[in-house]
């Protein structure tokens, strides 16, 4: 029998994580097999021990575990330092070293969006959990000084800031003052849990005050057009949903597991056809 790797998620239901890494282990011919684990919050200690006791290769991190993993695990690697979130670990040997894709995967899918250099634009991002700091991080590495972030808890979006190793020029502000001054941003970035399945009919806030040329982008992928991307989109703007990001994260963690380069073009249609998208 093959290698075992997984997700964990609570929710986890809706991941079609299994879906495209199944894939890419089938169209590689890798002897390997991914599941998806459903774990509360209160049995995140227990499961990952006995992950390594399994001697699971390999698993994904989602929501709500990806920062509180991090006091389980034995390393992090400097992409999961950096993010202050896990959302891959890596099993070497019993060893459990975190890693965070996000940011990397989500910068390789906006790039194929971008009319102007990635640190030419001014950028929105909603939210301040695990995913956001991924991106805002790695954003900030690769040289993108005006980010600013706003989140329902504005405390949390002024740690976000704090924290950043990068020099930058950002401001954390109230959810409804980030949309009355939409109109400043390039880039506007959803990065937390609204509007993903089941609720698809919420979304944190309303984009009638984007300029006609804002990319606006929501890292959800199921649905692939949320309700802030239908909002956008019914007002002419460019939308970018969250398949390409979810895609690239994978690809990442993939070759972190594997040593190999998955299909990306496979994969990516897998979650569309499956969507309806």
């Amino acid at each position: 029998m093959g290698n075992l790797y997984g997700v964990i998620g609570c929710p986890i239901s809706h991941s079609m994580s299994p879906d495209i890494h199944n894939l890419a282990f089938t169209t590689l011919n890798i002897d390997s097999y991914y599941k998806a684990f459903h774990i509360e919050p209160s049995q995140l200690a227990e499961a990952v021990e006995a992950m390594r006791l399994l001697e699971i290769k390999g698993y994904n991190v989602t929501i709500p575990h990806k920062v509180s993993i991090i006091p389980y695990l034995d390393e992090l690697d400097v992409t999961a330092q950096i993010a202050g979130a896990v959302n891959t670990v890596v099993n070497v040997d019993g060893k459990l070293i975190g890693h965070n894709t996000d940011g990397n995967g989500y910068k390789r899918s906006l790039e194929e969006m971008l009319l102007k250099p990635l640190q030419d634009n001014k950028i929105l991002i909603i939210g301040a959990g695990g995913a956001a700091g991924g991106i805002y991080y790695t954003l900030a590495h690769y040289g993108c000084r005006n980010i600013d972030i706003t989140n329902r808890t504005l405390q949390t979006a002024e740690k976000l800031i704090e924290d950043c190793p990068y020099e930058n020029n950002s401001t954390a502000l109230s959810l409804l003052n980030a949309e009355a001054q939409l109109g400043h941003y390039d880039v506007v970035i959803q990065t937390t849990a609204v509007g993903l399945y089941p609720n698809i009919n919420e979304q944190p806030i309303s984009v009638k005050n984007a300029k006609g040329s804002a990319i606006i982008s929501d890292i959800v992928y199921n649905p692939i057009k949320t309700a802030f991307l239908k909002e956008a989109e019914q007002l002419g703007l460019t939308i970018h949903n969250g398949v390409g990001m979810f895609v690239h994260q994978a690809a990442i963690a993939f070759e972190l597991w594997t040593g190999q380069k998955p299909p990306l073009n496979e994969m990516a249609k897998v979650v569309h056809d499956k969507l309806g998208g």
